[in-house]
Order: structure tokens, then C-alpha cells, then sequence
């Protein structure tokens, strides 16, 4: 593993040595992303993964995961990335407010992975943890934003054979 380094930036956040914030870093590699580099954003969120270590802010660790799921080319090892996510999420340190609002999304993902993947069983499943999940979300615009790709995904499910809301 890379040895894992932290400096402080202006925001009191973990920081590269040239001095950028962990989210910014974070967020350059999401921009690429999102420009149509995914191989260069996945190489970049690969890096701070290894970079925040085990012991690295549960927050910014599900972040990482997160979007190095959505960066694979690949949907078994986006599914993989997102484990490892909700893992991070689960854990003790990873009880604080910020990391418990990304449980929906990851959840939502998750099903995503399995509904491309064809598993309709996983993929209901993991919707039902995503809704379940969604009820303690505010009503925001993200909390908005999630429930509404909830909906969708649920939708798809149903048009794809039988109800959205079936127990595996």
C-alpha cells in the first residue's frame, strides 16, 4: 500500500504535498470523469484510495469508492468498488451524519450494478436498502435528487418483469 500521507490545507483537510484539500483533488478527478476521461480519473481516485489509507476519513474513503465505482468500465468491479464503499460506511468511524447520507446512493448504486447485470433479485433488494435508507434524508435537493433515481430505478425493475418492491 502507498504510505499514506496527510497535510493539512487551508480547510483544516488532508492535503496533497502541493498543498490541495483531499476534496478538491477528489472533486478534479469527478470533473474528468464526468469530461469523458475515465481512465484518468480512475487512475486519480486510485491513487487518493491508496493515498487516505485504512485509517482515512470515512467520508472522503466512501467518496473515493464511490466514484471509482461509477469510473469502471467494468460492472462487476464497479459493484466491487461500491462494497467497498458501504463497507467503509458501516464501520464505527463511519457513523457520523455525511457518511449515513450516502448509504441511499450507495445502496442505489449497488442495485444499478445488479440490475445491468441482469440479477433482478440483488438489484431489488439493494433498492429496498436505498428507499429504507431514503426516509432518513432531508428534503433537499440531494435527498430530492436520490429519491427520484429511486423511483426510477424502481420503474425500470417493473417494466424489466415483476414488481419493484419484491422481496428476494
Amino acid at each position: 500500500m502507498a504510505e499514506h500521507r496527510q497535510e493539512t490545507g487551508a480547510a483544516g483537510e488532508e492535503g496533497s504535498a502541493a498543498g490541495e484539500p483531499l476534496p478538491t483533488r477528489i472533486g478534479q478527478a469527478v470533473i474528468l470523469h464526468r469530461g469523458g476521461d475515465r481512465e484518468e480519473a480512475r487512475n486519480r481516485l486510485a491513487r487518493l484510495w491508496e493515498e487516505t489509507g485504512e485509517d482515512g476519513d470515512p467520508f472522503h474513503r466512501c467518496a473515493i469508492a464511490h466514484y471509482l465505482a461509477g469510473a469502471q468500465d467494468d460492472a462487476v468491479a464497479g459493484i466491487e468498488w461500491d462494497r467497498r464503499a458501504l463497507a467503509v460506511a458501516e464501520t464505527r468511524a463511519g457513523d457520523r451524519v455525511a457518511v449515513r447520507a450516502l448509504l441511499p446512493s450507495l445502496h442505489l448504486s449497488l442495485a444499478a450494478g445488479h440490475a445491468g447485470l441482469g440479477d433482478r433479485t440483488a438489484a431489488r433488494r439493494e433498492l429496498a436498502r436505498a428507499r429504507a435508507r431514503a426516509e432518513e434524508l432531508p428534503e433537499d435537493a440531494y435527498g430530492a435528487g436520490i429519491r427520484a433515481a429511486i423511483g426510477s430505478l424502481a420503474r425500470r425493475l417493473a417494466v424489466a418483469g415483476g414488481p419493484p418492491d419484491q422481496s428476494p
